[in-house]
């Protein structure tokens, strides 16, 4: 005996319930979030040091950024969609004072941004751009810990840089955190000297904590 076949409505039904299926079993992807960078609520500290035959005789310099603007795309999903780019200007670099007298810290800060140091007038800023974001440890939604490569142009200069960041996210706010050190001869920058007998480490020390903020 043949079995009448099903109205063409009741198979567009059983149809449209199987693509619900489907499309319920399968991981939602959710879009790459950009967070816009927020100087007023980051900080990024450079670390001068002294050497010399007389290094004991001059002073440490802790240098803070000023104004700076970026973005940060954050997708733990596919992290290769995740990027980041961050520009300071050069100009806008200050002196704390810590640890060296108050006098000294005009002319400090006016021989760093000159010509024979930052050349602040020539080279008006100073960006990092990634070109891979890779996982450095466990990473998810809330962040994680990230390999960024990319290029840092300093001084007119280009070259390659990695660096390790802790990524946290909370509701539409990001906050980036980690420690780096840079040479300022790779940069085409000679370190001051005083009489050669005094003068700043070729080597810096930097540490930030960088937060944004999403839409």
């Amino acid at each position: 005996m043949r079995v009448p076949s099903a109205p063409a409505s009741t198979a567009l039904v059983i149809l449209s319930v199987s693509v619900s299926l489907l499309l319920a079993s399968a991981p939602l992807r959710s879009a790459p979030r950009v967070f816009t960078l927020e100087p007023a609520r980051s900080r990024l500290t450079i670390e001068v040091g002294k050497a010399g035959v007389f290094g004991f005789a001059g002073h440490e310099h802790q240098v803070v950024a000023g104004t700076f603007r970026g973005t940060a795309t954050f997708d733990p999903q596919r992290l290769g969609q995740s990027a980041v780019d961050l520009t300071f200007d050069a100009a806008a670099l200050r002196v704390t004072g810590q640890g060296e007298p108050p006098k000294d810290v005009p002319q400090v800060e006016a021989t760093m941004v000159g010509p024979t140091c930052l050349d602040a007038g020539r080279f008006p800023t100073i960006r990092f751009v990634s070109k891979s974001v890779t996982a450095a440890g466990p990473v998810g939604p809330d962040g994680g810990d990230l390999a960024l490569r990319g290029e840092l142009t300093l001084h007119g200069v280009t070259r390659p840089l990695t660096l390790r960041v802790h990524l946290d996210v909370s509701g539409q706010t990001l906050a980036a955190t980690g420690a780096t050190t840079l040479k300022q001869t790779d940069f085409g920058i000679t370190p001051i000297s005083k009489a050669g007998v005094v003068k700043v480490k070729d080597e810096l020390s930097l540490a930030w904590r960088i937060s944004g903020r999403a839409p």
